[in-house]
């Protein structure tokens, strides 16, 4: 656990950056706009169970369009009058679904879409980083545009964070390269605090951005996403092809309180990694030097197919206004899940999703989502 303590740097388009601006990362929980999502289209993502994907990724659309505003990335044209047809039958509320025809190569808007910061005023802006899908798959050029589109059309401040070899980050007229970064490698609490693992960041399997270390990345989040203090937990759970995203492990869900999954069975692979993800929660200090409010969830039992196991787990949870989205795998542990996380959240509603058929893509709820932040004064609550 770092404290950041530096000048803030300039962007990659020669201003001041976010930092310096006053703006910063808000938490999830705070107003939202509207949630991002792009349409599922590629079946490769899940061979096999494609069919059933666009009918979740419907009532996933009408759960949240309940709620606020959802902006729905497809293909063209043809894609859209399909699209509306199934929201239409599955009983969305097609008025507040915004359709915008962008080609894309996958759906994971948490980790391809922009991530969105607001200043004290208010105003909303959004960070623009190099999305080359996790260091791993090569079809990536369509999913890295899109932080541009969406900063195109809202017509708001937005930045994009430039490395170069020597571990500084540099105007763009001095040949810096996109500093890499997916939204669902980090969790914040919008008050400064950021979760993140060593194993993603950090290792030097699926190296995001060779060169950099520790001290560099948590530079870069303190001046583009107001991150003043990192809590760098280990590894990620079993099956994550992301290799360590903490979206799957510890999210904040309050200022100073944090949910994070455990493995009670010493014979799982997932035991030995969680228990030192909590070892280091528990060691963790609040900026007033007191322990965080550690809340513990359980994993679902072993979610396999065709021999994989798969990222189950109910941490990949979505917050959107009045309503908090919880991937489920028809196991009795669901319930304790649900429960815990209504516990943290009595204002808004716990909404179970069926996740055994989405997770084959590995990734679930979270994962899928991008939220954008209201306008307005920030709401620390």
């Amino acid at each position: 656990m770092t404290n950041l303590n530096r000048a803030s740097l300039t962007d990659a388009t020669n201003k001041k950056s976010p930092r310096a601006l006053g703006y910063r990362m808000p938490a999830e929980w705070e107003q939202h706009e509207a949630t991002w999502l792009v349409w599922p289209h590629t079946p490769t993502d899940w061979p096999g169970k494609f069919a059933t994907i666009p009918w979740l990724y419907a009532e996933i659309v009408r759960l949240l369009a309940a709620h606020e505003r959802v902006h729905l990335v497809l293909e063209n044209s043809a894609a859209e009058r399909r699209v509306r047809s199934m929201l239409t039958r599955s009983g969305a509320n097609l008025d507040q679904v915004s359709f915008h025809r962008w080609p894309t190569d996958r759906s994971w808007t948490r980790d391809s879409g922009p991530i969105f910061v607001r200043n004290a005023q208010g105003r909303v802006g959004l960070t623009n980083w190099h999305f080359n899908a996790w260091a791993k798959y090569d079809d990536w050029k369509l999913d890295d545009k899109l932080p541009g589109r969406v900063a195109k059309l809202l017509g708001c401040p937005h930045w994009q964070p430039v490395v170069q070899k020597t571990n500084a980050v540099k105007r763009q007229n001095d040949n810096g390269t996109k500093c890499v970064h997916e939204g669902g490698a980090i969790d914040v609490n919008g008050a400064g605090l950021m979760l993140a693992t060593e194993e993603c960041l950090l290792s030097d399997v699926q190296r995001r951005n060779p060169g950099l270390g520790r001290e560099q990345l948590e530079r870069i989040f303190s001046d583009y996403l107001g991150i003043d203090r990192v809590i760098w937990l280990d590894r990620g759970i079993v099956g994550d092809d992301t290799h360590g995203h903490v979206d799957d492990l510890a999210r904040f869900v309050g200022p100073e309180t944090i949910v994070t999954v455990v493995e009670p069975d010493v014979r799982d692979a997932n035991h030995a990694p969680l228990a030192e993800n909590l070892r280091r929660l528990k060691a963790a200090r609040t900026p007033k030097g007191k322990p965080f409010t550690i809340v513990e969830l359980p994993l679902p039992r072993a979610v396999v197919f065709r021999g994989q196991r798969l990222p189950a787990s109910y941490a990949n949870f979505y917050i959107a206004n009045g309503v908090v989205l919880v991937p489920t795998f028809h196991d009795p542990n669901d319930r304790v899940a649900l429960n815990a996380l209504a516990e943290l959240f009595p204002d808004r509603e716990i909404v179970g999703v069926h996740a055994v058929d989405l997770v084959w893509g590995l990734g679930t709820l979270h994962c899928m989502t991008q939220q954008q932040p209201a306008t307005g004064k920030a709401i620390s609550e």
